[in-house]
Formats: C-alpha cells, sequence, structure tokens
C-alpha cells in the first residue's frame, strides 16, 4: 500500500497530527493489548473456547497484568471473550445472533453511504476504493487471504470515509468480532474471495454510474453472503459455535 493510500484510511480518532505532518498513534498500553488480542481471536489464532492465561499473557507482552486485565475486561464487553471470576477466561464461541444483529446495523449503514456515494456528481472520492480493490486483486492473485481480508475492511471504511462518517464504521467494527469470525472461517471457501472481488466491482461501478438500485442491490448481495453459508459454516466448525 502507497504511503498516502495509508494515511487516507487512517482512523481520526488514533492518530494525531504532530504539526510538522507526522502522525502518530496515542493509545495506552492496555489499548495496544486489547487491539492485538482482538486480531488473534478475530484471525482465530485464538480459537473460540481456548482459555486464556493473564499471566502468560502478561509475560507474551513485556507488561504488568493490570493493563491485560483491563483489555480483557474490554474484550468481554465486546462479547470475545468470557471471564469467570476467580476461575478462567475463555475465548467466546461464536454467536450466531449477535453476527446477524451486527450485520442488520452495517447493512442499514452501507446502503445509506453507497447511496449518498451514488447521488453525488463529483465521484473522485471513491478513488481510494478503486484502489483498494486493485490491492485485493494482487493480493488474491499472490494466494495471501491475510492482506485480501485486510484490504476487504480497508475498502468498506474507505466508502464510509468518502461521506465522513469513519466514526460510524468504527462503531460497526467494534461490534463485529462474532460476524468477521464467520468470515474468516468462510473466506477460504472456493469462490468466496472471487465474489467480493466481484461485489466491490460492482458497487463502485453502480457508485460512478448513479444507479442506485443497481448499487443498493449489488451491496445487499455482498453483505448477505456469509450468513447464507451459516448453517454450512456451523457443521464444519461445530466446536467454534
Amino acid at each position: 500500500m502507497t504511503i498516502e493510500l495509508d494515511q487516507m484510511l487512517n482512523d481520526s480518532g488514533k492518530v494525531s497530527d504532530t504539526g510538522s505532518g507526522e502522525r502518530i498513534r496515542r493509545i495506552s498500553v492496555s489499548q495496544q493489548i486489547q487491539e492485538s488480542l482482538r486480531a488473534r481471536i478475530i484471525s482465530l489464532e485464538l480459537k473460540p473456547g481456548l482459555s486464556l492465561s493473564r499471566t502468560d499473557l502478561a509475560s507474551h507482552y513485556g507488561v504488568s497484568q493490570t493493563p491485560v486485565r483491563d483489555a480483557m475486561m474490554k474484550l468481554e464487553e465486546e462479547g470475545l471473550l468470557t471471564i469467570y471470576p476467580q476461575s478462567k477466561t475463555e475465548v467466546s464461541k461464536i454467536d450466531v445472533a449477535h453476527a446477524r444483529e451486527t450485520q442488520f446495523l452495517r447493512l442499514s449503514l452501507e446502503l445509506e453511504v453507497t447511496r449518498t456515494l451514488a447521488k453525488q456528481e463529483d465521484k473522485s472520492s471513491i478513488a481510494p476504493a478503486r484502489q483498494l480493490l486493485r490491492l485485493q486483486e494482487t493480493a488474491l492473485a499472490e494466494g495471501d487471504l491475510s492482506l485480501f481480508a485486510t484490504f476487504d475492511k480497508q475498502f468498506h471504511l474507505s466508502l464510509f470515509k468518502a461521506v465522513g462518517l469513519s466514526s460510524l464504521s468504527q462503531l460497526v467494527a467494534s461490534r463485529s468480532g462474532h460476524i468477521d469470525r464467520l468470515r474468516n472461517l468462510n473466506l477460504p471457501d472456493p469462490g468466496k474471495p472471487a465474489s467480493i472481488l466481484r461485489y466491490h466491482a460492482l458497487i463502485l461501478d453502480g457508485i460512478e454510474a448513479g444507479y442506485e438500485t443497481a448499487t443498493e442491490a449489488a451491496v445487499r448481495e455482498h453483505l448477505s453472503g456469509t450468513l447464507k453459508q451459516v448453517d454450512q459454516i456451523v457443521a464444519r466448525n461445530p466446536e467454534f459455535f
């Protein structure tokens, strides 16, 4: 990714301008640990049902147990950890009902975002999304599904940014732990990455042409794909649910 694109996609709530043009992150140690653990849970490196030791995590991150405890409590609020007082902490199982709720919220917001973009005469604001689509294509061609998934998230964030609503994208992201894990179980399935690319292209083409109905149809089909496959995903991975 180019530096320019990376800067455009940085979340304004997590960076600060020093006045010299340099942008730096200003977050606490506990938040850094929370982000790291969250990423490891969503990527399924830390699998549902896995028991986590606060002592081991403190050693892993080279910190005291206090920021680890704080990070764990935040992740419990997100529903990604289950803390049993005086007993143990486990990575939560994937909650399909929660995933459906988050998907409803995300669909509602993205329909409005893309409808707004389709109505705008100036389409230059979706240039970052076009570039991210090309980066996704390259990542898939190179067989890097992890990078492909990263660009996927940035693609959708770029659409929210294009209408000045990146904070709403972060709201969805904060609730997306369960649906994101479902997506990561679905992503390696044959044809899934190609389907994502196809719908991303259809969404951008619809926006550029100003076709609101076609854009809405592409968004609905795209965002419903994983939940349409949920029964098969659960059947293949019953231990995660």
